[in-house]
């Protein structure tokens, strides 16, 4: 299999049938510039989605179910061809055979380290792109056995099909609850509006005020404006490389704790654990690099990061107001499709990276940048500087310009909200839900998905860079632990005061 993710040309396909009749779909479709933005250079991006399943997977069920749901939705049973003429690439309905999409490799039944195989197979799946004389999807079914799940089925999309948010509400719109196979799963309903409110002079300063420094850094980020190279930067081209995906599954009751008692969002909650989960796996890397000089013990607390480190990461948004999952429901039922595509922006979100002596700063600081981000209209700003790019440069210019940003900053970032309760996958237990990416030109991609009692930390990473993601899952899981352990003694003494005075 080819190392090269960048090689996936798309090249004129035949899409007659062999008996010479015609599609009765709907006609041809140019691919959006977002949608086509996602075959160029350093941004050919594949969506990985793996999920535990409780019971042995009915391979024929998975099969027929798919048959009358996913391929009725326009994009995924349309090939991306090259017009001959004009040189766009089109969506053209074709016929598909669900055998050459769902792929059940034959295994050996007592395969002696069944985990690290369904790592290693899903790790192999980065080396190669989706042949393009089919729809760009397959799922992939592991008929074997590991610690907590009797089968792993692993989805893999290309980027160009939708966004991330798209394809897991698409992905949720198969699924039904455990508890009454007949209804949809329910999300997570998000109290705070990501609508900036503007209530007052100043509220509308600060807004212009966030978005100007932001396309200013923006700008330069794209011209010089480069991330420290710390042990967690690729080099260029790791775009190209194979990645490693690696998860780790938190209590969700853990970061609520943390987020009632601190009057913060999930997100920031989540955000300070990252930033002190990469604090803590650079330290490790910076002390093992001075060992054999001045000598470091990360697990003492000497510090050994450099001072002032510029670490950001893009962080994703997802533009749409919202995305439902029954009127996906109703678009693989009639094959007509709702509002659908790429619709995101994205936000250069800094780490202030260092050992704090108070684990509740991470949380602060954490909260100060993304209330900045917010109060501005940087992911809108990112959005449509593409299809500026786009208008007056074209195709080659706007990748160019997401590439540079992409490789000067650190790593990428994104969450996406999973069911409340448990779900089936045609009938089959879901025990968990972990979507990543490949493709993309940094070592490092950190994803967050919720489902159930759970909050899961989904890592993609380049293995050259970043040989020990276990390792980083490890202070990410120790770094909640301490937060929650502080936040827990700031509530107990305050009740303390609070019974002293009553």
């Amino acid at each position: 299999m080819s190392s090269s993710l960048g090689l996936n040309t798309l090249t004129e396909i035949k899409t007659t049938p062999e008996d010479g009749s015609k599609f009765e779909e709907q006609e041809d479709q140019p691919l959006s510039p977002m949608a086509r933005l996602f075959h160029e250079p350093g941004s050919n991006v594949y969506i990985i989605s793996m999920m535990g399943i409780k019971t042995k997977i009915n391979v024929d069920v998975v099969k027929k179910n798919l048959v009358h749901s996913l391929l009725r939705h326009p994009r995924f049973s349309s090939l991306q061809v090259i017009d001959k003429e004009t040189g766009t690439i089109k969506w053209v309905p074709t016929n598909v055979n669900i055998e050459n999409h769902v792929i059940v490799p034959t295994l050996e039944p007592n395969i002696a380290f069944p985990d690290k195989f369904v790592e290693d197979y899903i790790s192999n799946l980065s080396k190669s792109p989706i042949e393009n004389s089919k729809p760009l999807w397959d799922l992939h079914i592991l008929d074997i056995k590991t610690t907590n799940d009797e089968g792993t089925g692993v989805f893999r999309f290309h980027h160009s099909l939708g966004d991330g948010m798209s394809l897991m509400t698409l992905l949720l719109a198969c699924t039904r609850k455990s508890s009454d196979h007949d209804a949809l799963p329910t999300l997570p309903v998000n109290k705070h509006s990501n609508y900036i409110r503007l209530t007052s002079c100043w509220s509308v300063i600060e807004v212009l005020w966030n978005t100007f420094v932001a396309v200013v850094l923006f700008v330069l980020t794209v011209l010089f404006l480069k991330d420290t190279e710390t042990p967690l930067k690729g080099p260029l081209g790791v775009e190209n490389r194979p990645r490693r995906f690696v998860r780790r599954s938190v209590n969700l009751a853990d970061v609520k704790v943390v987020k009632n008692i601190m009057n913060v969002t999930l997100n920031d909650v989540v955000l300070g654990v990252t930033q002190a989960g990469l604090s803590r796996y650079l330290n490790r890397r910076y002390c093992e690099r001075r060992s054999t000089v001045n000598g470091c013990d990360y697990r003492k607390k000497d510090e050994a990061i450099p001072k002032n480190i510029r670490l950001r990461a893009t962080f994703f948004f997802n533009l749409r107001a919202t995305t439902r999952i029954d009127s996906l429901v109703e678009t693989l039922k009639t094959g007509k499709m709702s509002r659908w595509g790429n619709q995101i922006g994205y936000v250069l979100l800094p780490f202030k990276i260092g050992l704090k002596t108070n684990p509740l700063d991470y949380i602060k600081e954490a909260k100060a940048v993304i209330d900045q981000k917010k109060a501005s209209f940087e992911a809108l700003c990112s959005y449509f500087a593409v299809y500026f790019v786009l208008k007056l440069f074209g195709i080659k210019a706007v990748g160019e310009l997401n590439r540079r940003v992409f490789f000067n900053t650190t790593l990428w970032f994104s969450s996406v909200p999973g069911p409340e309760q448990e779900v089936t996958f045609y009938g089959h237990e879901i025990t968990y839900l972990a979507p990543s990416c490949y493709g993309q030109p940094n070592a490092l991609m950190i994803h967050i998905v919720s489902y159930m009692d759970q909050l899961t930390f989904v890592l993609s990473v380049d293995e050259e860079t970043i040989p020990d993601p276990q390792r980083l899952c490890d202070d990410l899981e120790e770094s909640l632990q301490l937060i929650k352990t502080s936040a827990l003694a700031v509530e107990s003494a305050k009740n303390k005061q609070r019974k002293k005075r009553e």
